[in-house]
């Protein structure tokens, strides 16, 4: 049992960060792409994921929570490492977060500047996001190179958010926006090919035990699907925008999920690339872990907060699912 548990408690963070990755990164897209709609747009763009975009987050604090209680040493390592853009990511997060309340409280005539600052913080915290991967990916090397490949990860990261975003409008909205959303999915999607394409490339090339994972003669079949499924689901995506929308919305949760899927696939084959490293190459997922008698203690916490963060998220999709109307803060007759 006890050589079990860091495997256990991996598997959670790695649920919770994929998570966050799939739940916060749609309304991380639709604040990137709402500095490109008109201001009656804007509202409903954000109307769009009101209900949803702070609870979204707390799959990150449960994902840090994690890693800082289960895995003490990793966290010291990569937090040490990824100081900077980690600073950048909470400067966004916080942007957005008071741009949201406050663009509702001003005068019209400031409206558009925490608009502004909405778009800005949700465009710092998807750039941050892929800086950190993109150096985690290269062992924290330090160099040009190694900054020009994160920051290509960061822009890369946040076409592909912002194509979550744009799927996530076309099944959100209607009219005039929902058409804008279609031609920003269909820009989205090829810059989004372009960031898995080089994080498959790379990952393999910076080590050679991860090189021979994916490529040996043992592996190299049984591991063809990911790639393969990968690019079906690009190409269903890419031919269904071409006839969005249809009569009746029909079919219009197609490339949200294509999406989803590919940022899916993505993240397991970067789990599969790694595993048994939290740090590529330098420290393993049981060199990293606390104490087996910590670890049974937290494991308790973990499966209480586990199913109340998924029970009141599933929840309040349900009772907010359907087409997005007018943004409002007020209680409404009576």
């Amino acid at each position: 049992m006890e050589a079990w548990l860091p495997l256990i408690f991996m598997l959670l963070m790695a649920i919770a960060m994929l998570a966050y990755v799939v739940l916060d990164g749609y309304d991380l897209g639709v604040g990137i792409l709402m500095h490109q709609a008109q201001p009656e747009q804007q509202d409903i763009m954000l109307a769009s994921i009101g209900p949803f975009w702070d609870a979204n987050e707390t799959w990150l604090v449960l994902a840090v929570g994690i890693l800082l209680v289960a895995f003490p040493v990793a966290h010291g390592l990569i937090l040490g490492e990824l100081y900077l853009p980690v600073a950048m990511m909470l400067a966004g997060l916080i942007l957005r977060g008071v741009a949201f309340d406050f663009r509702v409280k001003v005068a019209a005539v400031s409206k558009p500047k925490w608009n502004l600052a909405f778009h800005v913080g949700s465009l710092l915290a998807a750039l941050s996001q892929g800086i950190m991967l993109g150096l985690y990916i290269m062992g924290f090397k330090h160099g040009l190179a190694s900054y020009a490949f994160a920051l290509f990860i960061g822009l890369s990261l946040a076409a592909g958010y912002s194509l979550l975003g744009a799927g996530w409008l076309i099944m959100k909205c209607e009219g005039a926006l929902q058409l804008r959303a279609v031609a920003w999915a269909r820009l989205m999607l090829w810059l989004t090919a372009g960031g898995i394409l080089a994080v498959s490339l790379a990952t393999p090339l910076l080590s050679e035990r991860i090189f021979e994972r994916w490529f040996g003669a043992d592996n190299l079949l049984w591991l063809a699907p990911i790639p393969l499924a990968t690019a079906a689901l690009w190409l269903i995506a890419e031919r269904m925008l071409r006839t969005l929308p249809r009569p009746k919305d029909a079919f219009a949760w197609v490339p949200f999920a294509c999406a989803v899927g590919m940022f899916m696939l993505a993240f397991l084959g970067l789990a599969y690339s790694l595993y048994p490293y939290i740090v590529i190459d330098r420290l393993t997922i049981w060199e990293a872990a606390s104490a087996p008698e910590s670890l049974k203690i937290i494991l308790v916490g973990a499966m209480v907060t586990l199913p109340i963060i998924l029970g009141y998220s599933i929840y309040a999709y349900r009772v907010f699912w359907g087409k997005a109307t007018e943004l409002r803060y007020d209680a409404g007759p009576g």
